[in-house]
């Protein structure tokens, strides 16, 4: 009689696992019958999802090969990789569709369940210095920036590492390809865990360090589902605030702002041409005519698009010292350091432990890849 375990897969986790990939239930079935040399249907990927039919050892051996997880991780529970569980905040353009946000919130669930998997093997457990605070009429988002700000005693001025100061206050950040330019950053923040927010390796530095002000704005401002349209300019205002403190910033906007300006404020303060011309009309250096009259400057330069005076890109470094005890002090081989993450070594060494560019990351083969 054997004493191997026998593995039932998730249902949830199976159609978390395939959103996650992009993938319709036609693509894995047909990956799944490339791989087995059988015929597998639409219908029976439909079944195993919806939980009428199990999924069980040799089966979920195969589901794990055609999506490129672990067959372990397909037998965790959905719940316990956070799906459904809690807000989850993006910035995003409004012509994202939901097939791609679809694929991006499954990304979201599955990052925490590895990230919680990993610190839980490497027995670090942190402190966070988060809080939600309340705005209304009369406490705005700009308080709520200047709150955080003093209470996470951050220097005046220019933040230097927006990355390193949310670690330090103990979120999780991973950066990743999300295969997509119509979303910067998402983030989560269920009880009883740290925030996590996952950033696109895609978006320049200086949107990316605004995305990460932008989403502490979310997770601070927002534990309750609101307006959409609401909260994102609260979580934008909070965002100018923390990264743009109107007592520092205003005097260096008030001289006047034209192009030149402009890329010596984006170097010094680490924000985009576009933002800091936001900034000055919502502080009223500059009248809304004259931030139209810019933006279109902007544009004729090619500045909306790619703006000159590149932003060094910030790295998250936690995980990756997560990673370094695991393999070094616990003695866990590399396999089984990505195994813990349900992944791959390769994919869980270009997510956890690459430099956090775009060309640091490659895009998982679609399922007719050979």
């Amino acid at each position: 009689m054997s004493d191997q375990k026998s593995l039932v897969a998730d249902p949830g986790m199976l159609t978390l696992a395939r959103d996650s990939r992009g993938w319709t239930q036609s693509d894995l079935a047909d990956e799944m019958s490339r791989l087995d040399g059988s015929h597998i249907t639409q219908g029976y990927v439909s079944r195993a999802e919806a939980g009428r039919i199990p999924v069980r050892d040799g089966r979920v051996h195969l589901f794990a090969d055609a999506l490129r997880f672990t067959a372990d991780i397909l037998c965790r529970t959905a719940d316990t990789a956070g799906a459904g569980v809690g807000l989850v905040h993006h910035r995003k353009r409004a012509s994202m569709g939901a097939p791609a946000l679809r694929r991006i919130h499954a990304t979201l669930a599955l990052t925490r369940l590895q990230v919680d998997s990993l610190t839980q093997a490497a027995d670090l457990h942190r402190d966070d210095l988060f809080r939600r605070i309340e705005v209304n009429d009369f406490d705005t988002p700009a308080d709520a920036a200047e709150t955080m700000r003093e209470e996470w005693k951050v220097p005046a001025g220019p933040i230097d590492d927006m990355v390193a100061l949310l670690e330090d206050a103990g979120a999780l950040v991973v950066v990743r390809d999300l295969r997509t330019t119509e979303l910067d950053a998402v983030s989560q923040w269920p009880p009883g865990k740290p925030p996590l927010i996952l950033l696109n390796s895609r978006a320049p530095a200086d949107r990316s360090r605004f995305s990460l002000a932008h989403e502490l704005g979310h997770l601070v401002m927002h534990g309750e589902p609101g307006e959409g349209r609401v909260q994102e300019d609260q979580a934008n205002r909070f965002a100018a605030e923390f990264l743009m403190p109107h007592d520092a910033v205003l005097p260096e906007l008030k001289p006047g702002i034209d192009a030149s300006r402009l890329l010596d404020l984006k170097a010094r303060w680490g924000v985009s041409m576009a933002a800091l011309i936001r900034r000055a009309m919502d502080l009223g250096v500059i009248s809304e005519w004259h931030y139209r009259t810019l933006m279109v400057e902007l544009s004729a330069l090619g500045y909306r698009t790619n703006e000159p005076t590149t932003i060094q890109r910030e790295t998250p470094r936690h995980l990756a010292q997560v990673v370094t005890r695991l393999e070094e002090q616990l003695h866990l081989s590399p396999t089984e350091t990505a195994h813990l993450a349900g992944l791959g070594r390769e994919e869980f060494h270009e997510i956890y432990l690459c430099a956090s560019s775009p060309s640091g990351h490659k895009d998982v083969p679609g399922p007719s890849a050979r």
